[in-house]
């Protein structure tokens, strides 16, 4: 519900002229100070289970995020506000996705670690199928301001729902005390496979981040349509990303760093058809597929982390890895505000999608090259061992 609410009450609260800059700024308010919190908090988050840790980013969240329409009611909701607000409900996000991640590592074994993760992830995705259409109702009756209160309400939910349903045997472990808030970082520089991983989605989200600006900016303005156009987007994306989520789990035979980079490739593709003005069903559809794409990658993603990382660094390293990635999306929606003035909404739409097909194609370019390197080195090895 709140990928459309957000943008929304943004428009609605910015002057005419500077929708583009606040869109932005909402957005990236959304996320971007979770990077910050990553690092800046870890002295204070050390030794907590992966429970407590999600459990209280959701409690963060609904306690900010509750503000929102109170202020609204009292007609003392300005957009700065609203973005101060979004700021504050973001600062424990990335510890949050960590924590919920490191909790299932601390609860399955880790054969089941790609299941487990999938299952997480059918459940998110499934969200966005309902969300956006039911965001927009509330949009259509009330408001954007009460979306924000139901979001609100659930992050309480969620809050509890960790805090008393998870086994305690879930907190038998956390963030190793005393740890360094750097150790994630310097655990991923020390592996090549995870520092790459890490640039891709790093690229990924970034190229992406204009996007997040300009689907709503080319429902308002180019299409002149209403939040029902654009929750369909959502909705469609979010369809697509629950079939590709339930597909998760028989990809755990592929290898999962050629098949991440075929997924990038994909999403750049399928994104192609909204830069080039088809059709709003046409779009949608098109949506729909990225999501079929994007479903497995958080999945892949985070398998690829939990084989890799020692299990004690692990909630450091998952940290790390969503405050770098935090980042990411929010560059790329204030790189949006400008791409918007000079290109337009749906110029901007193409440009994004280009620049991810780019990104897929390099990847695996340099995939390739880099495991032709590796069977030569190995034969020449073979071939100067007596």
């Amino acid at each position: 519900m709140s990928a459309v609410a957000v943008s929304w009450l943004a428009m609605e609260l910015a002057p005419a002229d500077q929708r583009a800059a606040w869109v932005a700024a909402a957005v990236a308010a959304y996320t971007l100070p979770g990077a910050v919190g990553a690092f800046v908090l870890g002295g204070l988050l050390n030794g907590r289970s992966g429970a407590q840790l999600a459990g209280w980013d959701a409690l963060l969240r609904a306690a900010a995020l509750l503000a929102i329409p109170i202020f609204h009611v009292f007609d003392a909701l300005s957009i700065l506000l609203y973005v101060l607000l979004l700021g504050v409900s973001s600062i424990l996000s990335a510890w949050g996705k960590a924590g919920r991640y490191t909790m299932l590592s601390e609860l399955l074994d880790k054969k089941h670690h790609l299941a487990g993760n999938s299952v997480v992830n059918v459940m998110l995705e499934l969200s966005t199928v309902v969300g956006p259409l039911l965001a927009a109702l509330v949009i259509e009756q009330g408001g954007p301001e009460h979306v924000l209160a139901i979001v609100a309400l659930s992050f309480a939910v969620l809050a509890a729902t960790y805090r008393f349903a998870v086994p305690r045997d879930a907190e038998r472990s956390g963030v190793k005390a005393g740890a360094s808030r750097s150790e994630g970082l310097r655990t991923i520089g020390r592996d090549p496979g995870l520092l790459g991983l890490v640039v891709l989605s790093f690229g990924f989200f970034l190229f992406f981040g204009p996007s997040s600006v300009a689907i709503p900016l080319y429902v308002v303005e180019d299409l002149e349509a209403s939040a029902t156009t654009l929750a369909g987007f959502y909705t469609a994306f979010g369809v697509g990303a629950v079939v590709g989520a339930l597909l998760t789990g028989y990809l755990r035979n592929l290898p999962m760093l050629p098949t991440t980079i075929v997924i990038v490739l994909g999403f750049g593709l399928s994104l192609i058809p909204l830069g080039l003005g088809f059709p709003v069903l046409v779009a949608w559809a098109s949506f729909g597929v990225c999501g079929l794409f994007w479903g497995p990658f958080p999945s892949t993603t985070t398998a690829l982390f939990q084989a890799s990382a020692p299990p004690s660094a692990l909630p450091q390293v998952l940290a790390a890895r969503s405050a770098v990635i935090s980042v990411a999306t929010p560059v790329g929606a204030m790189m949006g505000a400008p791409l918007i003035l000079l290109l337009g909404a749906q110029g901007t739409l193409l440009l994004s999608a280009a620049c991810i097909t780019s990104l897929g194609i390099l990847s695996l370019l340099l995939r390739t090259a880099a495991t032709a390197f590796r069977e030569s080195k190995q034969d020449q090895d073979e071939q100067a061992t007596p």
